[in-house]
């Protein structure tokens, strides 16, 4: 089933629901620039107006998969993304960065996908970088980081070339659209475990849903009720739970775990420096509301990677691998084989 560009757009204007197929090649046109910039701003500012629908955001999602350039991981098992959809205003550090490190240590593996800053004061990849990472590596060699140290990233750009045909329109627009939501869904390297944060609660249920029409084996999305895009110290997080194929919606709250409250004004940063400085120290065991944080998204994550049977085991093993040394060893692993792959693209 086809639809027009015009066809879509009235479909928006009236609130209507474009379906599956015809959102697969519309989608197909859009990434191929096939549509003029008009076209494709009317289309994306339209999706935003009705607001998108579990349908076609699953669509979309498959076809910047399709597009993307694959990282191939032979043993998906206990493999992971965590990941934020950003957009949340509050600035904090790189908490699902640092994250990954206290995973991959932990014995997970974990495919990062991520981008400068959009909309933070320091994005993934400019943590990792303020770390001394290579982040321009090639498909290949993030498949390869991965099978050396159990942990890859994926800077966005590398691996989803199609994305140049809609920049512009997305830069001139300067608002959310679809494709905010979409980066989190089309990790190249098809991790089949993840912890999300969303920047809205209306997104929780229906990201979770999206994973489930993705094929997610076990996931998590999370937010803050603090309107953080991670699990909060700051206010009970909202959660939706994929786990095979069953979805349950709950709430947690810090103290479930045993740790205390802090607001979530604690985390914030102005620039990659001063969170390069603080993902250093949480990986240093430096006691503060900076580890728990960390150590509390990071036992989600081992849980949802099916490492350990609940975030409370999680957040044990999150802190002996802190304790332990092993996290920072990780990390210190990972940029030296980053260095080391990225020497052979000069």
């Amino acid at each position: 089933m086809t639809i027009t560009a015009q066809e879509a757009l009235l479909r928006c204007i009236e609130h209507r629901e474009i379906f599956h197929d015809e959102m697969l090649g519309l989608m197909r046109a859009i990434m191929k620039g096939e549509l003029s910039p008009t076209m494709t701003a009317a289309l994306l500012v339209g999706l935003r107006t009705k607001k998108e629908t579990i349908g076609e955001i699953s669509a979309a999602a498959m076809v910047m998969r399709e597009f993307a350039n694959h990282v191939v991981v032979k043993d998906s098992s206990n493999f992971v993304d965590i990941v934020g959809t950003g957009g949340d205003g509050a600035h904090s550090f790189n908490i699902s960065t640092t994250s990954a490190f206290v995973i991959a240590g932990a014995g997970a593996k974990v495919a990062k996908h991520g981008n400068r800053s959009v909309s933070s004061k320091s994005g993934s990849a400019d943590a990792l970088e303020s770390l001394g990472a290579r982040i321009d590596l090639s498909a290949e060699q993030v498949g390869q980081c991965i099978e050396t140290t159990g942990m890859g990233f994926m800077f966005a750009p590398n691996h989803h070339p199609a994305m140049k045909n809609v920049a512009s329109v997305r830069k001139e627009l300067g608002v959310r659209t679809i494709f905010n939501i979409l980066g989190p869904l089309t990790n190249p390297a098809n991790a089949p475990h993840m912890l999300m944060g969303v920047f809205h609660p209306d997104l929780v249920g229906i990201q979770i849903r999206v994973l489930e029409r993705l094929g997610m084996k076990h996931a998590m999305v999370v937010y803050g009720k603090d309107g953080l895009d991670e699990i909060s110290l700051g206010a009970s997080t909202l959660v939706g739970e994929l786990r095979d194929g069953q979805i349950i919606e709950y709430e947690i709250h810090p103290e479930d775990f045993g740790i205390g409250m802090t607001s979530s004004r604690a985390f914030k940063v102005d620039n990659a420096l001063e969170s390069k400085n603080i993902i250093l120290s949480v990986l240093d065991g430096q006691p503060g509301p900076a580890l728990d944080i960390v150590v509390l998204n990071s036992g989600a994550a081992l849980y949802a990677s099916d490492l350990v049977a609940s975030i409370s085991d999680g957040i044990v093993l999150a802190r002996s691998t802190i304790a332990s040394g092993a996290a920072k060893a990780k990390m210190l692993e990972f940029v030296k084989t980053t260095q080391e792959l990225g020497e052979t693209n000069v």
